[in-house]
């Protein structure tokens, strides 16, 4: 019996109780013991039962709708225009339609009139329309905890940025690098915060001081490009750069060419080639940047990853510059050469998050539930040897 055919008539006989019994155990409603209305949801949960939508609009007066809202620079970036499609896509397996909403927001109130739930993505504490979006009286399910204060409880699908950070880290000292760089993410999200957070503790762990250069959160290449040549200029010794906004790292490269630095030519002897892709759980990796999710972790710091007396050649035209990305996308996967990048899943992490939001409204989640997304790192050329 698959979860589309299943009705509460079958649950009903199930759980041994009325029809009348499990809308009421189901909606919460009506004068349903406790542990009946438990048992009931157990078993609704078992069989994989759906509400029929259709039906449970005119219940609830509802709207059959959820909102979506994205950070303002979205429009242009990858990720978030995947994000969107996955969200969409699992929305409307239950019969919801998804509404856009305006970056200027709404006021709550309004929201709640026309939507059943919204799912808010990236929430930054300075973004004026999330705190009305978060109290606006329905479901609200975040992509990122929302690190501002929030009148109530919402769901969450979170990633480890702290572990996927620390993966890149962790391999760009292993392909032979002494001086890594991050382009950090500007604002206060909790994606930003993570990755400067862990800049520094990773750092700290390794022994390893990682040049920090914060540029905008959706930094263009031309800003990417600007910030690495006013980097590589202050401290050539630099020989890894990892930019983290999505569809920067080609002007990463433009820098790098510009200076006569060739990508992929680590200036530390003992790189090997590009490694195979390596899964990691959203839930595995050390949140301190000391604790590598997946293979090849380094665990007192030696190696080269520790700072010695061959760095002082180091970043100067015709050596190695080791270029990596924190999101993966087209830029990265078309550059020449690729870029190494952490592949976060958009699309199956916008289905996540919908899917998290469907399961509230329908009382199959609790409305506080968090759950992780898993992100994988795909070695590229731009982290190999020189062909």
């Amino acid at each position: 019996m698959t979860s589309r055919t299943v009705t509460l008539l079958d649950v009903a006989r199930a759980a041994g109780v009325s029809k009348s019994t499990v809308s009421d155990a189901l909606q919460g409603s009506g004068r349903v013991a406790e542990a009946t209305r438990d048992r009931v949801r157990a078993v609704a949960e078992e069989l994989g039962y759906r509400p029929n939508s259709a039906a449970r609009r005119l219940r609830r007066a509802s709207t059959g709708a959820v909102g979506l809202h994205l950070p303002a620079t979205a429009t242009r970036l990858d990720y978030y225009m995947n994000l969107a499609f996955g969200a969409v896509e699992r929305a409307q397996e239950d019969g919801l339609d998804m509404v856009l909403l305006a970056p200027s927001g709404v006021a709550g109130g309004r929201i709640a009139s026309r939507v059943d739930g919204l799912l808010v993505i990236d929430p930054e504490p300075g973004d004026s329309a999330v705190p009305g979006l978060l109290d606006a009286g329905v479901p609200v399910v975040t992509g990122e905890r929302y690190l501002g204060p929030a009148t109530g409880p919402s769901g969450a699908v979170v990633c480890d940025n702290a572990a996927s950070l620390t993966a890149l880290l962790d391999h760009v000292t292993e392909r032979g690098a002494l001086h890594p760089a991050l382009l950090a993410p500007s604002g206060s999200s909790a994606w930003a915060t993570a990755l400067r957070a862990t800049a520094g503790s990773w750092g700290r762990a390794h022994g390893v001081t990682v040049t920090l250069r914060t540029v905008p959160f959706a930094a263009t290449p031309a800003e990417a490009e600007a910030a690495t040549r006013a980097l590589l200029a202050a401290d050539p010794a630099v020989d890894a750069v990892i930019c983290a906004p999505d569809g920067s790292a080609p002007g990463v490269l433009r820098a790098a060419a510009a200076l006569g630095r060739k990508i992929g030519a680590s200036g530390a002897s003992g790189a090997s080639g590009a490694s195979s892709a390596c899964e990691a759980s959203g839930g595995n990796g050390a949140s301190d940047g000391n604790g590598r999710t997946g293979e090849g972790g380094r665990s007192e710091g030696g190696g080269p990853g520790r700072p010695g007396g061959t760095g002082a050649a180091v970043g100067l035209a015709g050596t190695g510059l080791l270029v990596a990305s924190c999101v993966d996308g087209t830029a990265t996967r078309g550059a020449e050469p690729p870029v190494t990048a952490v592949d976060l899943h958009p699309t199956a992490y916008g289905r996540a998050c919908a899917e998290l939001l469907c399961d509230i409204l329908a009382d199959r989640a609790a409305p506080d539930t968090v759950r992780r997304h898993s992100w994988s790192l795909e070695t590229r050329a731009s982290t190999g040897s020189p062909g």
